[in-house]
């Protein structure tokens, strides 16, 4: 992707695009670490050769991690833009995101993760987030 096509615009003020679009491509590494420090909190993954976001959050119990992932689901249903969703153990939560469609990273995913990082989840969180 070329980073020059990448805007200084917020994330959290910008739409996800369908990710059916015939120019839609993945992001290289370079491009994906430009847009890095607007999702501070996620880590960059590379899993078999597809980058990745990834989240993970400690919640107080396992019904308040279903009640997060039902934030998220609401916010990624808006965006037209769906997160893997992993609930392990009782508490632990971890958000993937990815454009499943290219098999990797578009600025799409960075959107969705600025705006989760703006969801008001703190109620449900046993401590602070972490990585």
């Amino acid at each position: 992707m070329d980073t020059s096509r990448i805007s200084s615009t917020r994330l959290t003020d910008k739409k996800c695009v369908p990710c059916n679009l015939k120019e839609l491509r993945p992001m290289n590494e370079d491009a994906a670490r430009t847009l890095m420090p607007q999702v501070t909190e996620w880590n960059l993954a590379n899993e078999d050769g597809v980058m990745k976001l990834r989240r993970s959050w400690t919640v107080k119990t396992f019904n308040k991690g279903l009640e997060f992932f039902r934030r998220v689901a609401a916010l990624a249903e808006n965006e037209g833009h769906h997160p893997d969703l992993h609930l392990v153990g009782w508490n632990n939560v971890t958000i993937e995101i990815w454009t499943h469609a290219i098999g990797g990273l578009t600025e799409n995913d960075f959107i969705l993760a600025a705006k989760i990082d703006k969801l008001d989840v703190l109620d449900l969180l046993r401590r602070k987030p972490s990585d």
